[in-house]
């Protein structure tokens, strides 16, 4: 097994914990009906969001992106943002983040970034990428105030198709030409599922919901 390998296991199990992955029938924004529903609202603890935290910054060490500062797109990216932060100051390395006000203020401090100022290689942290607008915003926003876009960090990648063949994540890879790296993704659910056999009962009829969710709508290369 390899490291990422490991610690996307470990990130699906601590999210099933959580309740923050959950089986049953969930609608979804592009109104197809899901097997599965992951809501990183719910890491919603000290706890789960400083172990949260570390499992995004061991995915970022993994993927290799080279960045100087973190972005987190309000509202959910901002205590995402802050928790990695901390993780990689535990780690040794002391890193500088900034998020947005959806407002800008006319007072105090005034604009709409808060925190460090934008600059150098500036990594986007979300919880995952639905239509890819949140990033687009970011992206444009990190490049008015100078600075260089350089990757996303998500929790989950739901590998399923988007307006075409390609999945969100490969339409934002494609549209800003940036890498994106996630925790885990809808593959590594999978894994999951089939690995843990003093559960197969349980998760049997979830297995072959998400393989048909899958096959229906998975990306192409997933299939």
């Amino acid at each position: 097994m390899t490291q990422h390998h490991q610690f996307s296991q470990e990130f699906i199990a601590f999210s099933v914990e959580k309740e923050v992955l959950r089986f049953g029938e969930f609608k979804t924004k592009a109104g197809r009906t899901s097997p599965y529903f992951f809501n990183a609202g719910l890491f919603n603890d000290g706890m789960s969001l400083m172990k949260l935290g570390e499992f995004y910054a061991q995915s970022i060490d993994a993927s290799g992106i080279q960045f100087d500062m973190l972005f987190g797109p309000a509202y959910k990216g901002i205590t995402l943002a802050a928790s990695i932060a901390i993780a990689f100051a535990k780690k040794g390395r002391n890193i500088p983040y900034a998020y947005n006000r959806k407002e800008a203020k006319d007072h105090g401090e005034g604009g709409v970034i808060v925190g460090s100022p934008l600059q150098g290689r500036v990594l986007i942290i979300d919880d995952v990428i639905s239509a890819g607008t949140s990033v687009r915003e970011s992206v444009e926003l990190i490049k008015v105030n100078g600075a260089t876009p350089c990757g996303v960090s998500i929790a989950l990648d739901r590998q399923e198709k988007g307006l075409g063949e390609l999945s969100a994540v490969q339409e934002v890879i494609k549209n800003n030409q940036i890498p994106v790296c996630a925790i885990a993704n809808l593959s590594d659910l999978m894994d999951y599922l089939q690995s843990n056999q003093h559960l197969a009962q349980n998760l049997l009829p979830v297995l072959v919901a998400v393989k048909q969710y899958r096959q229906q709508y998975g990306i192409a290369s997933e299939k």
